[in-house]
């Protein structure tokens, strides 16, 4: 089976303030239908009080993720699924919960990781 990513940026969550619980409930729920059906695989968001900081192969740390890229943020599920409709399924689910689109993506299989 693939995993696939299921992920939305902190931005395109534009949700009024009195609405916030029901979308932490509802999103809450959608997770818990995941763990039941067995296909969750991990889920968090991205923790924005600790900034990005680059490695280089020589070790040297740089402050900030990669300059020409989209900061990396919002919140994002790992689900195993046979296909990538069954993907796209899940996906909908969580957009009804979190209120925003979600984007979708396959991880590619490395048998030697």
């Amino acid at each position: 089976m693939t995993k696939f990513l299921i992920a939305f940026p902190a931005a395109a969550m534009v949700v009024p303030a009195e609405e916030m619980a029901a979308v932490d409930c509802d999103a809450h729920a959608v997770i818990a239908q995941t763990k039941a059906e067995g296909v969750y695989v991990f889920a968090a968001r991205i923790d924005g009080g600790l900034p990005p900081v680059r490695v280089s192969a020589d070790g040297t740390v740089t402050q900030g993720g990669y300059p020409a890229a989209r900061p990396l943020d919002g919140g994002f599920a790992v689900l195993e699924r046979p296909s990538h409709e069954a993907a796209l399924s899940w996906a909908a689910r969580f957009a009804r919960a979190c209120r925003c689109d979600q984007e979708v993506r396959a991880f590619g299989f490395d048998p030697q990781s």
